[in-house]
C-alpha cells in the first residue's frame, strides 16, 4: 500500500474578534483595539496587532492593558457577531474541502492528503483563503505542512494575513531559527528548564540527544524531541459535534414550592455549565421544560449571548421558569437544555467574566475535574447535590 504524503492546512482568522468589529466600524482599522470587559475589573478577550506591540495579550486584566497602551480603544464585544462570523467561515470550509476539524471559533485544521493526485493542495488552500476573505471581509492566514504542529507554526509565521507552505523535508530547517516557545503546547515551565541548559532556539533543541531530554523530562522528553523535528502523527478529527446538552429531574412527589424548584434548576444549570467548560464549549440558546402532574408539558427557550458561565446562565434559566410555570400547578418534572453550542469557550467567556469570576471558575473547575463533577458548587445548588437525578446528553 502506497502511503500518500500528508498535506495538512492550519487556518486561523487574524485577531478574529477585532477583525469582526472593524467590519462594523472601519474607524477602528489601523488603531490599537482591545476587546473585553470593563476598564476596572474586566479581562482582555482579544486585541489588535497594534495593541500587541505594547505587550498587550488576551486574558490580561484590562486595566493593565490600558496602562501598557493608553491610546487603545476599548470595545465591549458583541457575542452574536462573532458566532455568526464563525458560522459563515465554517460553512465556506465545509463546502470547499473533504475533511476538516474546527478547534475553536476562529481556528481550523484541513486534511488535503490524497488531493495531490488530482489538484495542487497549495492552490486549493490559497483559493479557499481568498474565498473566505472575499465572502466574509475577514483577514485570514494559513500554514501548510505534513503535520498539524508544523502547519500551525507556519500559520503563526505567516500572520498577519499571509500564507506559508513548509514543504516535505524542510520542516527542521524551517523550525531551527525559531525560539523554542514557538512550539505549540510547549509550556512556560518546560521552556524555562531548557533555557537553563542554554537551549533557546529550536535548532539548539534539534541537536540535543533524546536521552538527555528523557533524563530531564522523563517520557515527555521524547515528545519534545519529536516536536522539535516536526514529527507529529496527530490526525484531523472530524467533529460529529453535539448540538445540545441537557438534563432532567423528576421529583419524587409533585412540587409547588418555588424555592425547591429554583434550587433544583440552579444545581442542574451548574452541572451543565461545568460540562460545557470541560469541553471548551459555549451555548447560544437556553431552554427549560416543565411537566405537570397530568403530564402536560411546556417548553420555552431563549437565545442568549454565547456563554458557559453560571452567573450568566442561572439568572436566564430562572427568568424562563417565571415565564413557563403556572405557579398554581404542581410540577412533576423539570428540565434544562443548552443548545446552539460553539467551540472556543475560553475566548468567549472572557467577555463576561471579570478577573475574580475567572479565578473562581478556574478554581472550581480544577477541583471538579480532579475529584468529580459536583465536588464544589454554589450554596444554592447544594440542597439537592446528593439527590439522584441523572443528566443525559442529547445529540441532534
Amino acid at each position: 500500500m502506497v502511503e500518500h504524503k500528508r498535506y495538512i492546512v492550519h487556518i486561523d482568522l487574524d485577531s478574529f474578534f477585532v477583525s469582526v468589529e472593524r467590519k462594523f466600524n472601519p474607524a477602528l482599522i489601523g488603531k490599537p483595539v482591545i476587546i473585553g470587559g470593563s476598564a476596572d475589573r474586566g479581562v482582555v478577550a482579544s486585541c489588535s496587532y497594534e495593541a500587541r506591540k505594547f505587550g498587550v495579550h488576551s486574558a490580561m486584566p484590562t486595566r493593565q492593558a490600558l496602562k501598557l497602551c493608553p491610546d487603545a480603544i476599548l470595545v465591549r464585544g458583541t457575542h452574536g457577531r462573532y458566532g455568526e462570523a464563525s458560522r459563515e467561515v465554517t460553512e465556506i470550509i465545509h463546502d470547499s474541502v473533504p475533511k476538516y476539524q474546527k478547534t475553536s471559533v476562529d481556528e481550523f485544521y484541513i486534511d488535503l492528503t490524497g488531493m495531490d493526485r488530482f489538484h495542487d493542495p497549495y492552490k486549493i488552500a490559497t483559493d479557499l483563503r481568498h474565498r473566505v476573505m472575499r465572502e466574509t471581509g475577514l483577514p485570514i492566514s494559513f500554514g501548510m505542512a505534513a503535520t498539524k504542529t508544523v502547519a500551525k507554526m507556519a500559520t503563526n509565521q505567516a500572520k498577519p494575513n499571509g500564507q506559508l507552505w513548509v514543504k516535505h523535508g524542510d520542516e527542521m530547517a524551517f523550525m531551527a531559527p525559531l525560539p523554542i516557545r514557538k512550539i505549540p503546547m510547549l509550556g512556560e515551565k518546560t521552556c524555562q528548564k531548557l533555557y537553563e541548559y542554554g537551549i533557546e532556539k529550536i535548532g539548539d533543541l534539534q541537536r540535543v540527544d533524546v536521552r538527555f531530554l528523557q533524563t530531564i523530562f522523563g517520557k515527555a522528553g521524547i515528545y519534545i524531541w519529536e516536536k522539535a523535528r516536526g514529527i507529529d502523527g496527530g490526525e484531523i478529527v472530524e467533529q460529529s459535534d453535539r448540538k445540545s446538552i441537557s438534563t432532567e429531574h423528576t421529583f419524587e412527589s409533585d412540587v409547588k414550592e418555588e424555592r425547591t424548584i429554583e434550587t433544583t434548576l440552579v444545581s442542574m444549570t451548574e452541572e451543565l455549565a461545568f460540562k460545557l467548560r470541560k469541553e471548551s464549549k459555549v451555548a447560544g440558546c437556553m431552554a427549560i421544560k416543565v411537566r405537570y402532574s397530568n403530564f402536560e408539558t411546556h417548553t420555552i427557550q431563549e437565545k442568549i449571548p454565547l456563554s458557559a458561565a453560571e452567573h450568566i446562565l442561572i439568572p436566564g434559566i430562572k427568568n424562563l421558569l417565571r415565564k413557563a410555570w403556572n405557579k398554581n400547578r404542581a410540577i412533576r418534572l423539570i428540565g434544562v437544555r443548552f443548545s446552539q453550542l460553539a467551540n472556543g469557550g475560553y475566548q468567549i467567556n472572557l467577555f463576561d467574566d471579570n478577573e475574580e469570576q475567572l479565578k473562581l471558575y478556574n478554581a472550581m473547575d480544577t477541583i471538579n475535574f480532579k475529584y468529580g463533577d459536583k465536588t464544589v458548587c454554589r450554596a444554592a445548588g447544594m440542597e439537592i447535590g446528593t439527590r439522584n437525578f441523572n443528566p443525559f446528553l442529547a445529540t441532534g
